[in-house]
């Protein structure tokens, strides 16, 4: 997301508009998760302006309509394909990752129907699939066959990292509810493609200001432990000429920003000696600065 209540403050400014969010959001971060396409897909002229906001270097990542993926779970949405990628295509170019996100209950047995939708997706582009079901994290046949399949397809398998946020007790309705929606698999951190996806589910982290002592109580200081492996694993795929997507959620994400600018620049000092990154702030950039431009996706 880009439109966040709370971020008014904390990232945006008071004097930015709510059209402006994504403009100001773009001088931040270098891309976003467009989660709702899997809703509904925007209209002509809300692709458009999401396009205007963006410099040339900015990068979406949208999911398919869950009516493809869901609903009819990849068979005869020939025409719902056909629609959505119509009117997305101003943004093609700026697109870096399409999703594909599969229930829990599309299993192995469905593997020949996934193999036929990527065939029939407009060639050309990078896609990124997330799978939750049991049998693809099992270290077994069915996940070797799913890796096999989006190797030899130069597709991303998306990996959902939920780790801290199961790590929390049910403290609140943000935790409770997050708990409920996200899936609670294992992490295998395999690049079956050129732009891995991990989509990082961490803690409100209490050491940004702006939290009473009662909202902090159970609450862990950082997620730190947590990004660890991440730290050994990001400079990997780095090294190996990938270009990694990295996504941070909380449970209610209202410090997910300062979150995500925290852990990348722990990453960035980490690797200074190899791998020079940009640095990023929240710090309100003045006019006449150019975009941010990096390697690695937050």
């Amino acid at each position: 997301m880009w439109s966040h209540q709370h971020w008014q403050d904390s990232v945006y400014g008071r004097e930015t508009k709510q059209a402006d969010r994504l403009a100001r959001y773009a001088d931040i971060f270098n891309t976003v998760e467009g989660n709702t396409s899997f809703y509904a897909t925007p209209s002509q002229q809300t692709v458009l302006n999401w396009h205007s906001a963006t410099p040339e270097s900015f990068r979406f990542t949208f999911k398919l309509p869950q009516t493809i993926t869901h609903q009819k779970q990849l068979l005869l949405c020939g025409q719902e394909l056909n629609d959505f990628f119509r009117v997305m295509t101003p943004l093609i170019e700026k697109t870096g990752v399409w999703k594909i996100q599969l229930p829990a209950h599309f299993g192995p047995e469905q593997l020949p129907v996934l193999k036929q939708f990527l065939a029939q997706v407009p060639q050309g582009l990078n896609y990124g699939v997330e799978v939750r079901h049991p049998a693809f994290f099992a270290k077994g046949d069915a996940e070797r066959a799913l890796n096999r399949l989006l190797i030899d397809k130069g597709i991303n398998r998306i990996i959902m990292d939920s780790r801290p946020l199961f790590a929390l007790p049910p403290s609140n309705a943000a935790i409770i509810d997050a708990q409920k929606k996200k899936p609670r698999l294992p992490v295998h951190p395999i690049a079956t493609a050129n732009t891995p996806v991990v989509r990082f589910i961490g803690q409100t982290d209490v050491t940004e200001p702006g939290f009473t002592q009662a909202e902090t109580v159970g609450l862990p200081k950082n997620n730190d432990a947590f990004f660890n492996n991440w730290q050994k694993q990001l400079p990997i795929w780095l090294n190996e000429g990938r270009e990694p997507y990295f996504f941070i959620h909380t449970p209610d994400n209202q410090t997910a920003p300062e979150l995500a600018i925290r852990l990348y620049q722990t990453l960035r000092e980490q690797i200074a000696a190899h791998i020079d990154l940009p640095e990023l702030s929240l710090l309100e950039k003045k006019p006449e600065e150019t975009s941010t431009q990096m390697g690695l996706s937050w």
